[in-house]
């Protein structure tokens, strides 16, 4: 199921924007943008995991590109937030002093 990367809407299973300038019905961000792609990636070359892609400067704003595919990045954000947490406690680990006994 593919979601609005900006506030969690879902879209119907077999949603495909009909044209660039479609906004979700929730929070009217642009759905024909990067963060909707499933070829988006943040480590990929271009951030696109398609290599003929185009460089596109702003991957929240709706945009002209060919290879666009609503997609789903479902855990994502629980996997990027469990990360967060394992590095803050490591962090906070390293300033954590011995009680003295």
């Amino acid at each position: 199921m593919a979601r609005c990367y900006c506030c969690g809407y879902e879209f119907e299973e077999d949603y495909c924007p009909s044209s660039r300038e479609e906004y979700c019905p929730q929070c009217s961000s642009d759905v024909h943008c990067c963060f909707n792609c499933q070829f988006y990636s943040e480590h990929a070359h271009n951030k696109c995991l398609e290599p003929a892609a185009e460089w596109v400067t702003d991957r929240d704003k709706a945009n002209f590109c060919g290879f666009f595919t609503l997609g789903s990045r479902e855990g994502e954000s629980d996997k990027r937030s469990r990360a967060d947490e394992e590095s803050r406690a490591r962090w906070e680990s390293l300033w954590k002093k011995d009680k003295p006994s």
